[in-house]
């Protein structure tokens, strides 16, 4: 006899989600950890009513402000988890729904896991249209929650309770998968949600996710090993899939027994510690001096789980030997196959292993090795004085404020920053001294994604200190978490940069001949333009005002106090610190590669020709790597 349990479609699926589970390596974890929510019509009488029966210790739930921050919320939480575990984020129709769209976005762009159940409006249309829904004249069955199906790897709408059974088995197989993991959608129709169905009991039996680790092809294996036995100059790009492999110890081992330098994406900074004999820093236009000039005369590029974005190869004008050619270990054949690459089509910890023992005896060129570790030691001097301070009573410089932080973390703190000028320097500068301390997105760089991508990172690193670096453009964007926060009592430090206004747009408005047009945060001057006093807005009063406890600065000794105070707080804690323009001496070093912004091809103000004069000048050293 057939058992079977009576649960409406909103019980059933968060039953089914609490025994879902992965398991990597031997270790086992649950996939789901926690749903975040924000309740409306579209959800509170469903997947609400679900999450209150079921119970927090089989499903806890966690309250956000803003559906798009919840999302990057759960994004912290499974980057910082390893890929292993994630969240769900529930919402209701309408606006609770496309609030999720750049939050999936994100998370799909990035490769992280989170579930995605917005309401949608009624299955059976007992009244069409109900409140919020979108009137498509030409489709009766879309909805507003179709926005979410480019940015989601998977997507489906539950418009029968039997179709749950195999939507949730599909949506789990994706979330659990390395190479297809991303932003799943089950959009649920608020009827739905609410009926009633008998459900086989198998459903809800403990199932088990392996995480599995592909090996690489030996043919492709012994090709990359030729390769590599033949280049003179070799350099290994380590992106994120280093640390979605877990990976690390992996690489380490390979760079120490064959001498070949390598150099970080910003997902992959931190592979390796900053001060490996074989570290030579970011890569791309965000790079260190060392690692551009290496990927400029390399002969062979080992790309070892990046994407192979426009920022890593300077817009395709980064690797200019003639002779150079690729590699693409990963464990993605859409991403092995860039570049023309000769594809190694593998998990990375095992394509880094079974490479490594392929090469057994082999090592680069000892003068090869020694001119990379100099000019390392070199760049490692430059960074030292964009980090010193001559005077303690006068306001800090980013670059300052970084140096200041530097000094005081160890590799236990995690650095979270997505946009704005911050990336840039963090990516040239920061000293990474563990795996995972340095947490920059910059696959979708969102602006916003730093305070509740701190919650929930802290969430998933609990005795850790996590600090979320914003600048005062990406603060206005998104602090509602800060909330969140406060009420959950997850002491994640904010540190907001106020320097009044877009900064990274406006030095790049100023390079590609926009002149700062709109970007700073000032007052109308008599012409109409914003080139009047700077707003009277007090960002640290707000977040004081969020629940906050908040250390204010004006000098770099102010912020030298207030950073370590701001460490050992037991509360959710901000520091507010207001920069100024480095001169030429303490800035940081400018960007060593190009990135393609065009420029206006035509125009009559001078900013504008002379920017593209350079342009066509960088341009012109774009290659096809074929």
């Amino acid at each position: 006899m057939r058992h079977t349990i009576r649960l409406t479609v909103a019980q059933a699926l968060v039953r089914f989600l609490a025994r879902q589970y992965t398991e990597r390596d031997g270790r086992r974890h649950r996939l789901i950890a926690a749903t975040w929510g924000i309740f409306g019509h579209g959800n509170v009488a469903g997947i609400g009513q679900a999450l209150l029966e079921t119970g927090r210790a089989d499903m806890p739930f966690l309250q956000g402000r803003n559906e798009q921050a919840m999302v990057h919320a759960a994004v912290g939480f499974a980057r910082q988890s390893g890929r292993l575990s994630a969240h769900a984020v529930t919402t209701s129709i309408g606006p609770g729904a496309t609030n999720l769209v750049t939050g999936a976005a994100l998370a799909t762009i990035n490769r992280i896991p989170v579930l995605l159940l917005p309401g949608d409006s009624f299955a059976t249309r007992p009244a069409d249209p109900v409140l919020q829904q979108l009137e498509v004249p030409y489709a009766g069955d879309v909805s507003v929650n179709d926005t979410l199906r480019p940015v989601s790897r998977h997507f489906d709408r539950i418009t029968r309770p039997e179709a749950l059974i195999p939507a949730a088995l599909q949506a789990v197989r994706v979330l659990a998968d390395p190479v297809q993991t991303g932003a799943v959608t089950l959009a649920l129709p608020q009827d739905v949600q609410a009926q009633a169905y008998d459900w086989p009991e198998e459903f809800f039996a403990e199932r088990v996710w392996g995480i599995r680790r592909p090996r690489p092809d030996r043919g492709e294996l012994a090709r990359a090993a030729e390769a590599v036995r033949t280049a003179a100059r070799p350099l290994l790009i380590a992106g994120g899939g280093i640390r979605h492999s877990g990976a690390q110890a992996a690489l380490a081992e390979f760079a120490e027994a064959t001498g070949i330098p390598v150099a970080s994406t910003q997902a992959g900074k931190g592979a390796l510690p900053y001060d490996h004999p074989a570290d030579v820093g970011g890569v791309g236009h965000t790079g260190t001096a060392t690692a551009d000039g290496l990927a400029r005369g390399a002969d062979l590029v080992i790309a070892a789980g990046t994407r192979l974005t426009d920022f890593t190869t300077a817009s395709a004008t980064l690797f200019q030997n003639p002779a150079v050619r690729f590699i693409g270990l990963n464990l993605d054949p859409y991403d092995a196959h860039k570049l023309a690459a000769r594809p190694l089509v593998a998990d990375a910890r095992e394509g880094l292993e079974e490479l490594g023992r392929a090469l057994a005896g082999h090592r680069v060129d000892r003068a090869y090795e020694a001119a990379y570790r100099q000019a390392k030691a070199d760049w490692e001097e430059q960074v030292d004085r964009a980090y010193a301070v001559a005077d303690e009573d006068a306001p800090p410089t980013q670059a300052q404020l970084l140096g200041l932080l530097d000094g005081l973390v160890d590799a236990g703190d995690i650095l979270i920053n997505a946009a704005g000028s911050l990336p840039g320097d963090l990516h040239k500068l920061w000293r990474s001294r563990s795996a995972d301390q340095y947490h920059v997105e910059y696959g979708y760089s969102c602006m916003g994604y730093e305070i509740p991508a701190a919650l929930g990172t802290a969430l998933a690193a609990p005795d850790r200190p996590v600090w979320a670096l914003v600048g005062d453009g990406t603060y206005l964007m998104n602090p509602t978490e800060i909330v969140t926060a406060v009420q959950e009592g997850v002491p994640i430090k904010v540190l907001i940069v106020d320097n009044h206004g877009y900064a990274s747009i406006g030095g790049l408005s100023g390079a590609v001949g926009g002149e700062g047009f709109g970007t700073a945060y000032r007052f109308r001057a008599g012409d109409g333009s914003y080139t009047g006093p700077p707003l009277p807005v007090d960002l640290a009063a707000n977040a004081a005002s969020l629940g906050m406890a908040v250390i204010r600065t004006r000098t770099v000794g102010d912020l030298r106090k207030a950073l370590a105070q701001a460490r050992e707080a037991d509360r959710p804690t901000c520091v507010y610190a207001q920069t100024r323009t480095p001169d030429t001496v303490s800035g940081p070093p400018p960007a060593q590669a190009w990135w393609d912004v065009p420029v206006a091809e035509t125009a009559t103000r001078t900013a504008a020709v002379g920017a593209r004069e350079e342009y066509d000048r960088q341009a012109a050293q774009r290659r096809r790597h074929l």
